[in-house]
């Protein structure tokens, strides 16, 4: 595959990039070897991100590639400070090329001979464009849980996050539409997953955007908004289940 053998040579990094770079590093040095993030194996990601994603933009103007990055930044720094079991290359490589296969012209294929069957999985799981359409978010979620595929919902929580951050380039009309999906879809998921931190950032940024502002307060007025939509998510796992973090 074309530039599969040279891409160090063409690597070019930029701000966004650093970014992410310098904080796996840095999160790298509280690890162990066998922990640690293959920093190589996540610049791969960023050259082909950055390739195939070219010249696209988001409405904010910034380069498109600079979503996914700031995707898996997010999830490097709560998995290293809060959950542990996400700390992974793996997942990073996942969300730094979460869009591609739905934006781009790298294939699942490619994906696989670049960086193996798992990651290739598991961006096509975040892809929204099925053999028979186009899904929602919403749909996609529901698959991913019947599927049993947490890590993956973690990217697509962070996905959802660095979205409804970045909101204010939208139209009000996307931006309602983003809120309304945000709050009866990934808030819950939110919760599900057992990720109370953010759930908070997703609540203060909907109260900001949401015509109910007077609705929104806690975790517990919440529930008035959930009762008019008949999205459920599974029942949460057993108490006596585990928590690798030991910290949630």
């Amino acid at each position: 595959m074309e530039d599969s053998q040279n891409w160090t040579m063409k690597f070019d990094s930029c701000k966004y990039s650093d970014r992410l770079l310098d904080k796996l590093v840095l999160l790298n040095e509280d690890r162990s070897k066998e922990d640690e993030i293959d920093i190589t194996e996540v610049q791969k990601a960023i050259y082909y991100a950055k390739k195939y994603h070219g010249d696209q933009k988001r409405q904010s103007g910034e380069p498109y590639y600079s979503h996914p990055l700031e995707v898996a930044y997010m999830l490097a720094e709560y998995s290293a400070q809060e959950d542990r079991q996400y700390f992974r290359t793996d997942l990073l490589v996942s969300s730094i090329l979460h869009d591609t296969i739905e934006d781009t012209e790298l294939t699942f294929k490619m994906i696989d001979q670049l960086f193996g069957e798992v990651v290739a999985k598991q961006v096509e799981s975040l892809t929204r464009i099925k053999v028979h359409g186009k899904i929602t978010s919403a749909e996609m979620v529901n698959s991913l849980l019947q599927d049993g595929s947490r890590d993956v919902l973690v990217i697509k929580m962070f996905d959802r996050l660095h979205n409804v951050q970045t909101i204010r380039a939208k139209s009000p009309e996307k931006i309602k539409k983003i809120i309304d999906e945000t709050i009866k879809v990934f808030l819950l998921l939110s919760i599900y997953l057992e990720m109370p931190r953010i759930t908070n950032i997703l609540m203060e940024f909907c109260y900001e955007h949401l015509y109910m502002k007077q609705k929104i307060y806690s975790l517990t007025d919440i529930h008035s908004v959930f009762s008019t939509d008949n999205y459920q998510l599974p029942s949460p796992r057993p108490q006596n289940v585990v928590n690798p973090a030991g910290n949630l």
